[in-house]
């Protein structure tokens, strides 16, 4: 190989990794740069799946508060309800505030939790209709934090939670 030929070579190597690094460096900055997302829900019932963003997402410090919507999935009586959890909630001491409603209007609540299902599940299935008279109606997912009161007295708060209404009725809106 002649010398001029390794002299372009060496120069279009040197070139190459002049690009490469420049790529590199625009790429970390606007990835450093770039705006974080909330951890979503994916909710899946009756051939329907729903996007669920937080509710409510703060610090564990219960700072920097965002707000957000209960999202509707309609779930028939009798089909499962299936949550698919973001590794950011199922690697957390997650809780799941089940909201049944009896025919006669009575609500019944039922706490699971991360434990019920075994640690760092990334897939739930609720059933919607766990005894004849209850059907499922609301489903709020929480990551809570203890808290503590003026009193000394301790507590769970969530920091963060998402809300699925799974009775709405025809046009979409929450059934009364």
């Amino acid at each position: 190989m002649s010398t001029r030929t390794r002299t372009v070579v060496a120069i279009s190597a040197v070139a190459l990794l002049v690009a490469v690094t420049a790529y590199a460096g625009v790429l970390a900055l606007l990835i450093r740069d770039a705006p974080r997302k909330d951890p979503a829900v994916t909710a899946y019932a009756h051939g329907r799946t729903v996007t669920v963003a937080p509710f409510l997402y703060c610090s564990v410090s219960m700072e920097n508060c965002r707000y957000g919507e209960t999202v509707d999935l309609a779930v028939p009586a009798g089909y499962p309800l299936q949550l698919s959890l973001p590794p950011q909630i199922a690697e957390a001491p997650w809780l799941a505030q089940l909201i049944y409603e009896r025919p006669d209007g009575e609500q019944v609540d039922r706490l699971v939790a991360h434990d019920d299902f075994g640690h760092e599940v990334l897939a739930v299935t609720l059933d919607s209709r766990p005894e004849p008279n209850l059907r499922l109606v609301g489903v709020e997912i929480q990551l809570p934090i203890l808290a503590r009161d003026e009193t000394g007295r301790e507590f769970y708060v969530p920091h963060a939670a998402w809300s699925i209404n799974t009775a709405p009725d025809e046009g979409g809106q929450p059934a009364e």
